[in-house]
C-alpha cells in the first residue's frame, strides 16, 4: 500500500529564503535610525590650520596706529617785528642753549630804542644831580656849623675875660658890649642854622630815598629798553635740534610770528588717535606695546586730550624703560593697548573660520581624525590674536581655524 509523504514546511531553501529577508530587514532599519547620514567631507589635513584650545592670560588691547613726536618741543616766536638781517643756523642744525639762530633788523625800533636811551639817561642824571645838590647843601649847612663853633670858639673866652675886666673897670664899656653881641649873635646864629639842618636832615633823608628808588627804577627801564635790540636776535632757549621753515635774507617777519621750533633730540613721545567709541575705557596710565626693530617695547599714556574731533580723540604715550633707537620724528607706530586689567580664559586663536560662522560653530577633531561640526559661544577679543571662549569647548580641543569656505554644508570632515 502507497503511503503518504508530507511535504515539509519549513524547507532550508526556504529558511535560507526568509533568514536573508530578514537580515535585509534588520540591516535597512539598523541604517534607517543608527547610521550616520550627516553630510561628510573628505579633505587634506595639510591645507587646513588647526588649533589648540588653551587656557591663559587674556589682555583686552585694540590695536591704533600712533605718529612719533619730540617728547618737549619750544617754539621760536618772533618777539620783534622786521626783515631777516642774517641767517646763522638752517634747519636741521644741532643747537646749544644760547646759539644765534638769526638775526632780524628794524631801524625805526633801533632809533626809538636809542632815543629811549637817551631820554632815560638824562633823566637818570638829573636824578644824580639833584642828589648831589641835596648832599652839597647838607656839606654847606655842616661847614657853616662848623664856622659858627670855631668863632665861638675865640668869642667864648675873650667874653668871659672881658667881662671879668669890665666889672674891674679896666676896659670900656663900648669894647665889653661890642664883644658881647658878637658872642650872642654867634650863640643865636648857631642855633638858628642847627635846627635848619635838623628839619633839613629830615627832608633830605626822604628826598635822598625818593631818589635812590627813582634811579632804581629808571636803571631797570634802561636795562629793559637794552633788550629790545636783543630780541632782534634770536637765539636757542634750549639744547636741540632746529626746525624751521624755508627762510631768506630780507624776508618780513612780523611780531609775534612762529619761525620754527627746538626739539629735544633723544626723547620722544607719542600721538594717537583713537575712535571716541573707546573714550570710556582709555584713561592716564593704561599701558601700550609696540614693536620696532625685532624688538618690543612698553608706554604708558600720560596724558588724554578731552577734544574729540572727527570721532576721534588723541592721547599721549610714553616709552617705559628703553626707547626705541633708530626712530624719528613723525614716523608710525604700530600700538596695542590695554583695556584693563589681564586675567585668565580660555582662548581661541584667531583665523578665517570667523568670517564664515560668526564665532557660532566651529570644526573641532576628534579621535578618529574627523572634524565634527560644534556649536559655541565667543567672547571678547585679545587684539587680532584670540577669542575668548564661553561656550562649547574645553581646555585641549583641536579646532580648525583657517576657513570654512570650501567646506559647503558639511558637518563632518574626514581628514586625509
Amino acid at each position: 500500500m502507497d503511503k503518504k509523504i508530507e511535504k515539509k514546511t519549513w524547507t532550508l531553501k526556504r529558511i535560507a529564503t526568509y533568514g536573508g529577508i530578514g537580515l535585509f530587514v534588520v540591516f535597512v532599519g539598523y541604517q534607517f535610525i543608527f547610521a550616520d547620514r550627516r553630510q561628510k567631507l573628505k579633505i587634506e589635513k595639510d591645507k587646513i590650520t588647526i588649533s589648540e584650545v588653551k587656557r591663559g592670560e587674556f589682555k583686552e588691547y585694540i590695536p591704533q596706529t600712533g605718529i612719533v613726536a619730540p617728547r618737549r618741543t619750544v617754539f621760536l616766536d618772533a618777539i620783534e617785528g622786521g626783515n631777516i638781517k642774517r641767517i646763522i643756523r638752517e634747519s636741521g642744525a644741532m643747537l646749544k642753549k644760547g646759539d644765534v639762530i638769526l638775526e632780524i633788523s628794524n631801524l625805526n625800533r633801533e632809533i626809538g630804542v636809542l632815543d629811549q636811551e637817551s631820554n632815560l639817561t638824562q633823566s637818570i642824571n638829573r636824578t644824580r644831580d639833584t642828589r648831589m645838590t641835596i648832599n652839597q647843601n647838607a656839606l654847606r649847612q655842616q661847614g657853616d656849623l662848623i664856622t659858627i663853633d670855631n668863632a665861638l670858639a675865640t668869642l667864648r673866652p675873650k667874653y668871659q675875660r672881658q667881662k671879668q675886666m669890665f666889672e674891674k673897670q679896666l676896659i670900656s664899656k663900648q669894647e665889653f658890649e661890642q664883644t658881647e653881641a658878637d658872642f650872642i649873635a654867634n650863640i643865636k646864629r648857631r642855633e638858628i642854622t642847627y635846627k635848619a639842618f635838623q628839619i633839613d636832615s629830615l627832608s633830605r633823608v626822604n628826598q635822598i630815598k625818593q631818589l635812590d628808588e627813582s634811579e632804581r627804577k629808571l636803571l631797570q627801564s634802561l636795562e629793559g629798553v637794552g633788550k629790545i635790540l636783543e630780541n632782534l636776535t634770536l637765539r636757542a632757549p634750549i639744547d636741540g635740534q632746529l626746525s624751521t621753515p624755508h627762510w631768506e635774507v630780507g624776508q618780513s617777519v612780523t611780531q609775534g610770528q612762529r619761525v620754527g621750533q627746538v626739539d629735544i633730540v633723544g626723547e620722544y613721545k607719542v600721538r594717537v588717535p583713537i575712535d571716541e567709541l573707546y573714550l570710556p575705557r582709555i584713561s592716564i596710565g593704561l599701558h601700550a606695546t609696540t614693536d620696532f626693530a625685532g624688538k618690543t617695547y612698553n608706554l604708558i599714556i600720560t596724558y588724554n586730550y578731552p577734544t574729540i574731533t572727527a570721532g576721534r580723540f588723541e592721547v599721549e604715550m610714553e616709552f617705559e624703560g628703553e626707547t626705541p633707537q633708530g626712530i624719528r620724528p613723525g614716523q608710525s607706530l604700530r600700538m596695542r593697548i590695554e583695556l584693563g586689567q589681564s586675567s585668565q580664559e580660555l582662548l581661541l586663536p584667531m583665523g578665517g573660520f570667523y568670517k564664515d560662522t560668526g564665532g557660532n560653530w566651529v570644526f573641532v577633531l576628534d579621535a578618529e581624525n574627523h572634524a565634527v561640526k560644534r556649536d559655541i559661544k565667543l567672547g571678547r577679543k585679545m587684539g587680532s590674536e584670540y577669542f575668548e571662549v564661553l561656550e562649547g569647548l574645553q581646555p585641549g580641543d583641536k579646532v580648525i581655524t583657517s576657513s570654512y569656505e570650501n567646506f559647503g554644508n558639511s558637518e563632518v570632515l574626514i581628514l586625509d
